[in-house]
């Protein structure tokens, strides 16, 4: 089958994807004429993930739509904040967003996470058996066909990825109620009852403890308790202006 041209307009949120020359004013695009337009995009470089509405000569197509010859093709990034419907909103990151994920944790986002590398094949496995979205800087990642769902991570700064997450998913925040070390939910706890888990000088100066019911750490109002304050005070107040 001879291959046909179209027309590729992609919004200005996604062109740090596709190549300079493809992001205003590109020639047209030669394809195939059999591949849908689901694959098109990614071969520029797009991950699903982020692609929101297709417009072909404006009206909405899917990405398993065939592009016709000369049709205009309108590639929308994904609405904020983003709908994600079949389960409770829960997420899985992958190694390298580890001050991310300890940051969702701290206001109670169910937020899984990978310490060590176990492959690509391995965690879009575990987001399509749990149901979680995975969030990844790795692009390659993001288009296995296994994730439940996914979406690309856009800054290298935690403020900045906290911030878009928030932005783009709007979750349920309930700060203190989740271990930064392990996703596990806590419980008040006495201090007694952590006394084989305490140095001396923590058991003079604290009355108020948590523990966590998976791994059993506890928590206190320690020295970093101002940073962490500051995390949370943002994310409300964020969360209050509808931002």
């Amino acid at each position: 089958m001879n291959g046909v041209e179209i027309h590729v307009d992609v919004a200005p949120a996604l062109h740090l994807f596709v190549p300079p020359p493809r992001r205003r004013g590109a020639p047209p695009l030669a394809t195939d004429g059999v591949s849908t337009l689901g694959h098109v995009i990614e071969s520029l470089g797009v991950p699903l993930t982020e692609v929101g509405a297709l417009l072909a000569d404006g009206r909405e197509v899917p990405v398993s739509h065939i592009p016709q010859p000369g049709e205009t093709v309108s590639v929308r990034p994904v609405e904020r904040p983003q709908p994600v419907p079949g389960a409770p909103l829960r997420f899985l990151l992958d190694v390298h967003l580890g001050t991310l994920a300890r940051r969702m944790r701290l206001l109670g986002v169910d937020t899984a996470y990978e310490s060590s590398d176990i492959g690509d094949p391995a965690l879009a496995a575990r987001s399509a058996a749990e149901k979680r979205v995975m969030l990844s800087r790795d692009r390659g990642l993001l288009r296995r066909r296994e994730l439940w769902a996914g979406a690309f991570v856009y800054s290298t700064r935690p403020d900045d990825q906290l911030h878009d997450v928030l932005e783009r998913f709007a979750p349920e925040l309930r700060p203190w109620t989740r271990c930064t070390a392990c996703n596990g939910l806590l419980r008040q706890a006495t201090k007694e009852e952590l006394s084989d888990r305490l140095e001396s000088g923590t058991r003079r100066s604290y009355d108020v403890f948590a523990q966590c019911t998976s791994c059993g750490r506890a928590y206190w109002k320690g020295a970093h308790h101002d940073q962490l304050e500051a995390i949370v005070e943002r994310a409300l107040g964020m969360r209050a202006r509808g931002a």
